[in-house]
């Protein structure tokens, strides 16, 4: 079977090392002429590191991330909101969490992608996508040429998916109201006293900082405003700096050592759930079929599980690619859907403005129950996979699952 895949980020690349790896020869197709270098870090929390092992990956994971063993938020005076104990979460999930660069992730992917004998087409932007006379989906490219594969994955991402719309027409992303700030501080010396993800919650206003190193801290801004107003300014460095002046080391210490032209603006966008993920013989996976926002702290984490799950399914193929995308979609869209819905719940607490909404939402977070916020987040990000569940015992079927804010 001749695979396609549009868009070498995590969700094609994973797909395509997970689909290699059960004997299929897929090509993956990337808009960029070269490696994507955007974004900040991600946080691969253990259903994401059991995916990686799963493809042979977690070994050179494990030599560039760090391993976070805590998460500490604060509010903008510095005052204690509680936090995650990861160390208890990784027992009991049974696999570690890490921190990465995203580039440096998207390097590991590539390398072992050459390694399998992957061919990734750079320069190609999907520009259209048809069926033609016998209904098979033909991709055409912004370089004149097109492909017409007997099984098209669009993971082709969330702002411009060719792939969606042809799946889902008029499925457009959605401005949730808040913007990013995004950057990487790298020291001479140490910027944070351990590895730790740290989050500092204001009224409108948020900093939230991941170390992989003490002296290399990956971070991002925020603040609620129009879209309207979601302009980058001249000098970003500069109005970050003076927008968080005042709140608690190290947020000031990270913003400044971090180079001016490093830092971007993202207005923060998601994705109303999609019906269906498929049409034709084409199928949607990462965020062309499932964008949560950044407070999922699951966006990276289900790509590469759309890659496991996907492997999958594709052991029925004989049965046709209709069943494939029918079981895939059964096992996937729950999961995703329900992240992404409590993204948003999540945004619209960290985003208030209300001195007593923000008042509240702090105390419950004080009050907040570790060990439970533990089993619940092994619940929730473990379903669907071979993993413990919340009470350590069979693979988790869901009993919930918590937002956590993470930085993407």
């Amino acid at each position: 079977m001749e695979i396609g895949i549009l868009g070498g980020g995590i969700a094609g690349l994973s797909v395509a090392l997970a689909l290699r790896k059960q004997g299929y020869h897929p090509r993956v197709y990337e808009r960029r002429a070269v490696p994507a270098t955007m974004g900040a870090g991600v946080t691969l929390w253990p259903n994401a590191s059991f995916v990686l092992q799963e493809l042979g990956l977690l070994q050179d994971i494990e030599a560039i991330g760090g391993r976070p063993l805590t998460m500490r938020r604060q509010d903008a005076a510095g005052n204690p909101l509680g936090g995650l104990d990861i160390e208890l979460l990784n027992r009991t999930m049974g696999y570690p969490t890490y921190t990465v660069l995203r580039r440096h992730l998207q390097e590991v992917l590539l390398n072992h992608a050459a390694q399998a004998g992957i061919p990734v087409e750079f320069g190609h932007r999907a520009v259209a996508i048809e069926l033609d006379a016998n209904g098979k989906a033909m991709a055409h490219f912004e370089n004149d040429a097109s492909i017409r594969p007997d099984l098209l994955i669009g993971a082709d991402g969330r702002m411009d998916s060719v792939a969606r719309k042809f799946v889902a027409g008029g499925n457009t992303p959605t401005y949730q109201g808040f913007v990013n700030w995004i950057g990487v501080a790298q020291g001479q010396h140490a910027l944070v006293d351990d590895i730790a993800i740290q989050d500092f919650w204001g009224a409108g206003e948020r900093f939230g900082c991941v170390s992989i190193r003490p002296e290399l801290v990956y971070w991002a801004a925020a603040q609620a405003r129009p879209l309207s107003e979601a302009i980058p300014s001249a000098d970003m460095r500069k109005e970050v700096e003076y927008m968080f002046a005042g709140w608690p080391e190290p947020v000031t210490r990270i913003i400044r050592a971090t180079p001016a032209n490093a830092i971007r603006l993202i207005a923060v966008h998601d994705l109303e759930p999609l019906q269906t993920w498929s049409r034709a013989n084409v199928l949607l996976v990462g965020d062309a079929a499932h964008a949560p926002l950044p407070t999922s702290g699951q966006g990276a984490c289900q790509a590469l599980e759309d890659a496991w799950h996907l492997a999958r399914c594709l052991d029925g193929a004989s049965a046709g690619l209709d069943k494939v995308f029918q079981a895939f979609a059964k096992v996937r869209s729950p999961k995703t859907t329900k992240l992404a819905e409590q993204g948003r719940f999540f945004a619209r607490g960290l985003f208030a403005t209300d001195p007593e909404t923000c008042r509240i939402r702090n105390e419950r977070a004080k009050a907040s129950n570790a060990a439970h916020d533990v089993r619940v987040l092994a619940a929730g990000w473990g379903q669907g996979l071979p993993m413990p569940d919340c009470t350590g015992g069979a693979p988790a079927q869901g009993c919930g699952i918590s937002s956590l804010y993470s930085i993407e």
